[in-house]
């Protein structure tokens, strides 16, 4: 498809002199407008929005500064070129016409191809400048954007921290419950911890272990607990915010960077920073990472210096970091870092003999949450409990007394009010009872999303709240089901 031609109005009192002008455009592909006067200039001008306007300086009636200056208090023709013509060669008078807004003068009597030369240039400053302003558009709305991203984050990081300082109040180290001997073996590690307040601890043990509540009670229970403990999942950072989130940024550092802001190094500074799921860092922030460990400083995103921090590192995965290495997909350098001292969790099925304990402590949690005085737990619901392998771990066996007393209305916890894997007495939700029909007859009940979701959350249920193992189940990255599931994940 041809583009349009650009089109040019031309004001001239002088008949002579449009016939000129029109004679040296048009065969250059323009399409031309004429006016003899101002008045008939600034009518045709605001319907047919010319690409630009050549003006005659000295007209009967408005002369051509008066038209300019009218042209340019309008909206629809504020941002059209505007090139005076003239015959007179008056330094006070070209001043005079790039005050009122012109872009250039042309004297007479003048030849075709300067007139087409200064014509084409124009409309190309003219062209260039609009998608100068649409870009800037698009990047003020993309900054709005990011701002306003920016301060949902900066609101989470806020909650998250609040969470945060209530679950250290909720799980304290108190709440390693149990009296098997994995559990002493823990105790003893973090006990043993104590002295070594800035060796670097890597927390392994399958998902749902309670990694972090070890590395809380590793920060309690060191001469840091004074300081702060901040928690980073390194699975749930989107990879282009990463940088950002552990070393901080300073104002202006990138679009939308209307803030300076710290990074979690900074913000953990004195304390503990805990970093979940640590064999999912991506390849690009190991080696800062390794740095940071190594330097004890960190460089903010566009900062010219670095800043000196104090900060414990203690770093949990239920991956195999070994066989990363071997994978190439985790640095070995970093690995022997963050592991100077390892501490193991075990799974729950190991340690069957805490089970009671664990399950009075957490229906004493739930109910005193309730306000109401802990419910108990029948010997069928429990020797079903000690039967279960709980694959999720006590995160999946807290999630199962949670629902259990919710069902049994805060009163004596039965059989029938568990929920376990590999069966459910529950009755179907809403969206289990609309896929089950759906297949049965053969219909859509959902759209594609809610589908998704709902599979990840009976993915979810059936592991226990085990988010790598669902991952697995559904053949998908833990990161879809963390964007998917923010608030359930």
């Amino acid at each position: 498809m041809s583009q349009p031609r650009s089109r040019i109005l031309i004001v001239d009192d002088s008949p002579t002199g449009l016939t000129l002008l029109a004679e040296a455009l048009e065969p250059a592909g323009y399409e031309v407008l004429t006016a003899s006067t101002g008045h008939d200039a600034l009518r045709i001008a605001e319907q047919a929005l010319p690409d630009l306007i050549m003006l005659d300086v000295v007209m009967p009636g408005h002369d051509g500064y008066s038209v300019c200056r009218m042209l340019k208090r309008e909206d629809v023709t504020r941002d059209i070129p505007v090139i005076f013509i003239t015959s007179k060669d008056d330094t006070a008078g070209i001043v005079e016409g790039f005050r009122v807004g012109a872009v250039d003068y042309l004297h007479k009597p003048f030849r075709a191809p300067e007139v087409v030369t200064r014509v084409a240039t124009h409309l190309r400053i003219s062209q260039l400048t609009r998608e100068l302003q649409t870009r800037n558009a698009e990047l003020e709305a993309e900054m709005r954007q990011r701002q306003k991203a920016e301060r949902l984050r900066e609101r989470a990081d806020h909650r998250l921290s609040s969470l945060a300082d209530r679950e250290a109040e909720r799980w304290g180290l108190d709440s390693l419950v149990g009296e098997s001997k994995h559990l002493r073996r823990v105790v003893s590690d973090i006990t043993r911890l104590h002295r070594f307040e800035r060796t670097s601890v890597l927390i392994t043990g399958e998902s749902g272990t309670g990694k972090e509540l070890v590395a809380r009670a590793i920060h309690h229970q060191s001469p840091r607990a004074g300081g702060p403990f901040v928690a980073i999942n390194c699975v749930a950072i989107p990879e282009a915010l990463a940088e950002s989130t552990f070393f901080g940024h300073v104002k202006g550092a990138f679009t939308g960077a209307a803030t300076e802001r710290k990074g979690a190094f900074e913000l953990a500074d004195g304390g503990t920073l805990f970093l979940d799921e640590i064999g999912d860092m991506p390849a690009t922030l190991q080696a800062k990472l390794l740095r940071v460990l190594e330097d004890s400083e960190v460089t903010p995103v566009g900062a010219g210096s670095p800043i000196k921090v104090d900060v414990r590192v203690v770093s949990a995965t239920n991956a195999t970091l070994e066989e990363k290495v071997s994978a190439g997909e985790f640095r070995a350098d970093l690995y022997y870092r963050l592991a100077r001292y390892v501490v193991e969790t075990p799974p729950l099925r190991e340690r069957p003999e805490d089970l009671p304990l664990l399950a009075e402590h957490f229906l004493r949690l739930f109910a005193n949450e309730m306000g109401a005085a802990p419910p108990a737990l029948d010997c069928d619901a429990l020797a079903l409990l000690q039967s279960h392998s709980f694959p999720g771990n006590i995160r999946e066996l807290k999630n199962t007394l949670e629902r259990a007393l919710i069902l049994s209305g805060g009163k004596t916890i039965r059989r029938d009010h568990l929920v376990l894997t590999g069966g459910s007495t529950a009755p179907e939700s809403g969206g289990e009872a609309i896929a089950s029909k759906a297949v049965a007859e053969d219909e859509i009940p959902m759209p594609l999303e809610e589908a998704e979701r709902f599979l990840i959350r009976r993915a979810l249920r059936v592991t226990g709240g085990n988010v790598a193992e669902a991952a697995r189940l559904l053949q998908v990255n833990r990161s879809r089901i963390y964007r998917r599931m923010p608030g359930e994940a």
